[in-house]
């Protein structure tokens, strides 16, 4: 049973998206294998085009039935895989052969694999041809467009009752093979985009829509005398609570430590930041064992303005928190403060990872054009990590500005300086003392300018 709108309803489709490694299609064979084992099963299992049952998850049943042990209840012809009390899978192409599926009685279950190729012709052929009482709908997919029929149904803004959807990649899969994760590191490093659309089963998308491009993720050792700056976004509902830790060294912004979780309760988030407390008595439990960021006691950390009631919490418990300084165009700047750096991210740092391989820019839907509005979604640790150094970046202005008006009073004094001794020689009828010669349009400007 879902909730479907204040309602409990009974599952209609299971669906599983993500990227590649992430064990979607072995768990849901497994899973076909062993209910078709312990009760009557007639299952479809098709997908868009299916040109031999080579191309079928036929052979991956095949190795299922092997591994868990249940070679001796099924038989297999070419065709289909018969199994206990008259279970039966069967494979058909949607496009194929369309007149076969149609036909089909009594399915209790259709599978319908590479589900981001199939078409809305054939999602209306199928659905209805699935209608006994109890019958189920299962898809597997890794994503392309938010317009395939398939994400525009059950990841749209309206699902059908009766909906259980998941998102699964790779770091989900306890069994990911090394040999793939030499393949995912390698996309990481070398093609960002490639690495989000592949192996986290983000939609393919233009890539100049990427706000950050001016970072890597590799492993480095943190140096003892690093200074810190530390940066805090306050979860709610779905949202995840975070914290950052980042150094920097020349125009280099390493990040070297965060936490992540949804559903941080605020008794727990003292204990998630820092770990076990030291002080007698202690000022929190650590009862989920957290371990926290080393130093996020001694350290400063600046974090999201909107929730004065979690930074109070925070301080009375030893914290050294400061609101950050929210107002119009502090996430532009903030953003492009970030984006003057280079960034390293150490490989431990999934969610940051992740979210600078993600965080984009909007694009007009007519016409794909990249829009200058950044997306207000997979911005968390974004979030996070702007607030951590926005004093650098108060600063860094500041110095600018300081900078900008020193050089201006350096330029006036010599423009007066020559003005001075432009005037001397005049008085003394004698000519411009020997030194770098002005053009007399420059001397007349800057006389001008002066007030001379």
């Amino acid at each position: 049973m879902v909730e479907h709108e204040g309602r409990q309803v009974p599952i209609r489709y299971r669906a599983a998206y993500g990227g590649r490694g992430s064990g979607k299609s072995h768990a849901f064979a497994q899973a076909l294998v062993i209910r078709g084992a312990n009760r009557t099963t007639r299952a479809l299992c098709c997908r868009e085009i299916q040109k031999s049952l080579k191309s079928s998850v036929k052979r991956l049943l095949s190795d299922k039935i092997r591994s868990t042990g249940l070679s001796h209840l099924y038989s297999e012809t070419e065709t289909e895989i018969r199994g206990p009390r008259d279970t039966l899978f069967l494979f058909e192409g949607l496009r194929s052969n369309p007149d076969s599926v149609k036909s089909m009685e009594g399915l209790d279950l259709a599978w319908v694999e590479e589900a981001n190729t199939v078409s809305q012709r054939s999602l209306d052929l199928l659905i209805p041809t699935v209608r006994k009482p109890g019958s189920e709908i299962w898809f597997t997919w890794n994503p392309k467009n938010s317009t395939d029929p398939v994400d525009a149904m059950l990841r749209g803004a309206f699902q059908p009752p009766g909906t259980l959807i998941e998102r699964v990649n790779f770091d989900d899969n306890p069994f990911f093979p090394e040999v793939l994760r030499a393949d995912m590191e390698f996309d990481l490093r070398r093609d960002p985009d490639k690495y989000a659309h592949v192996w986290l089963g983000e939609y393919l998308r233009n890539s100049e829509a990427r706000v950050f491009k001016n970072w890597k993720a590799e492993e480095f050792e943190t140096p003892p005398d690093a200074v810190f700056y530390l940066g805090a976004d306050w979860g709610f509902s779905v949202d995840p609570t975070v914290l950052v830790r980042c150094f920097v060294r020349d125009r280099t912004l390493f990040v070297d430590r965060e936490v992540h979780a949804v559903g941080c309760e605020i008794d727990h988030t003292p204990a998630f930041f820092a770990g076990n407390d030291t002080a007698q008595p202690p000022r929190w439990e650590n009862t989920r064992g957290y371990e926290g960021i080393p130093g996020a006691l001694r350290w400063i950390i600046r974090a999201d303005s909107a929730r004065p009631e979690t930074i109070s919490y925070m301080q009375r418990r030893g914290f050294r928190i400061e609101p950050a300084t929210k107002g119009p165009g502090s996430v532009e700047e903030g953003v492009e403060f970030l984006k003057s750096y280079d960034i390293v991210v150490h490989p431990r740092c999934k969610h940051t990872i992740d979210e600078l391989t993600l965080y984009s820019y909007k694009t007009d839907p007519l016409t794909e054009n990249v829009l200058p509005v950044l997306q207000d979604k997979k911005n968390h640790v974004i979030d996070a990590l702007r607030y951590s150094i926005e004093k650098l970046r108060i600063n860094s202005r500041s110095q600018s500005m300081f900078d900008l008006v020193r050089q201006e009073a350096e330029t006036a004094r010599v423009a007066e300086a020559v003005h001075n001794a432009i005037a001397t020689a005049a008085d003394a009828r004698s000519p411009v003392p020997s030194g770098p010669t002005y053009a007399a349009g420059s001397v007349e400007a800057m006389k001008a300018a002066l007030g001379g």
